[in-house]
C-alpha cells in the first residue's frame, strides 16, 4: 500500500504516547472541522434514500458551480479505484509528483503508467491525471490551460481535492464535456475525513457508468445529512477560507527563522525544503507533532495547519527548541 499522511500509528510505534496526545499535521485536513450538530436517528437506522442522495447532489452542484452530472462517492478515493474500469486498459500519464494512489491503482489494473513533470507531456495519453492545486507542492494551473489539453487526451482527470479554498481554479463550471472528469473531496476542507464523502463530476455517460460501479447506496445516511448541511453553509465556508489563508501565512512566518524554504502549498498545507526532512520530522515528533516526509525528496517536509491556539503554541515551542 502506498504511504500516506495520517499514518499516526507509525509515529506511535517510533516515539510512543497515545494518539490523543499527538497533533497530526501530516495531512491537509482542516483541524477546525465543520460543526456537525445533532443528526436524525434515521441517519443510522434507515437505508440512504434516493431523494436524500439527490438532495446532496444538488447541494454539491450549487457549491461547485455546475449543473453537470455528479456522483457522491465514499471519499474521493472510491472514485480513484473505479477510474481504470471506465475504458479498456491503455496508456495513462500522471503529472508528478502527486497523490500516489493514482499510479498504484492504475498499474494494478494493468494500465501502462508514465509519470511526468511536464503538463504538455500528458498529451496523447488515453488517460491523463493531474491535481489542481497539486499535492504536495501546490502547483496550480489556470482552467484555460487544462481545457486546451482536453482535446489532446482520451480522458482528463482533474483532482480538485484542495480546490475549495481557491474556487477560481476549478473546472467544475465547465464540467459535462466528454472526456473530462473532476474529483472533489469533502473531508479535507470541511475537516471531516472520517465521514468518507467525495464527488466526481463529468459527462453523462461516464457518471452513469460510475454509478453502476458505486451501487445503490454509495454513501451513508450520515454523509448525506452532514454533507448537505455543510455544502449549503456558505457563511462557514467563506469564513473558513479567510482563516486558512491567514493561517497558511502564519505557518510560513513561524518556520522562517529555521531557514526552511517554502516549496509551495495550498491554504490547507505547506511544503518546505528543510535540508534534512527526517531530522526535521524527528524534531517535531519528539514534541508529539507528526508531519509528512517524502522518499523522492529528502529535504521536503509537509505540514498541515494547526487548529486551536493551543496547537499553534505547541508547534511554536517545538520549532523554537
Amino acid at each position: 500500500m502506498p504511504e500516506h499522511g495520517g499514518n499516526l500509528d507509525a509515529a506511535l510505534q517510533r516515539f510512543g504516547g497515545h494518539a490523543r496526545d499527538w497533533i497530526d499535521l501530516s495531512t491537509g485536513i482542516n483541524r477546525q472541522p465543520y460543526p456537525v450538530g445533532e443528526l436524525p436517528a434515521t441517519c443510522w437506522s434507515a437505508l440512504p434514500s434516493r431523494s436524500g442522495i439527490q438532495s446532496l447532489h444538488r447541494a454539491a452542484q450549487q457549491t461547485y458551480g455546475t449543473d453537470a452530472p455528479i456522483l457522491a462517492t465514499n471519499g474521493a478515493q472510491a472514485a480513484i479505484q473505479w477510474l481504470p474500469y471506465l475504458a479498456s486498459r491503455g496508456s495513462a500519464r500522471i503529472l508528478y509528483p502527486t497523490y500516489n494512489e493514482y499510479a498504484a491503482v492504475l498499474s494494478a489494473a494493468g494500465w501502462k503508467v508514465t509519470e511526468t513533470s511536464d503538463l504538455d507531456a500528458l498529451a496523447g495519453a488515453e488517460l491523463a491525471v493531474l491535481a489542481n492545486p497539486n499535492n504536495p507542492d501546490g502547483r496550480r494551473y489556470e482552467p484555460s490551460q487544462l481545457l486546451a489539453l482536453l482535446p489532446r487526451v482520451g480522458r482528463l482527470v482533474v483532482d480538485e481535492s484542495f480546490a475549495d479554498a481557491v474556487p477560481g481554479l476549478s473546472l467544475a463550471p465547465r464540467a459535462g464535456q466528454p472526456g473530462l472528469l473532476i474529483l472533489r473531496s469533502f473531508g479535507k476542507f470541511f475537516g471531516l475525513a472520517g465521514l468518507r464523502l467525495g464527488f466526481i463530476i463529468g459527462g453523462e455517460a461516464d457518471i452513469a457508468a460510475l454509478a453502476v460501479m458505486a451501487g445503490p447506496w454509495p454513501v451513508s445516511g450520515a454523509a448525506i445529512e452532514i454533507g448537505s448541511r455543510a455544502l449549503r453553509d456558505r457563511e462557514w465556508a467563506q469564513a473558513t477560507s479567510a482563516r486558512l489563508a491567514r493561517d497558511s501565512l502564519r505557518l510560513d512566518a513561524q518556520v522562517t527563522p529555521l531557514g526552511w524554504a517554502l516549496v509551495g502549498g495550498t491554504p490547507l498545507f505547506r511544503l518546505y525544503e528543510t535540508g534534512d526532512a527526517k531530522l526535521a520530522q524527528e524534531r517535531l515528533a519528539r514534541a508529539q507533532i507528526w508531519s509528512r516526509i517524502f522518499p523522492h525528496q529528502t529535504g521536503w517536509l509537509r505540514l498541515g495547519l494547526p487548529g486551536s491556539e493551543t496547537e499553534w503554541a505547541r508547534l511554536s515551542a517545538a520549532l523554537a527548541r
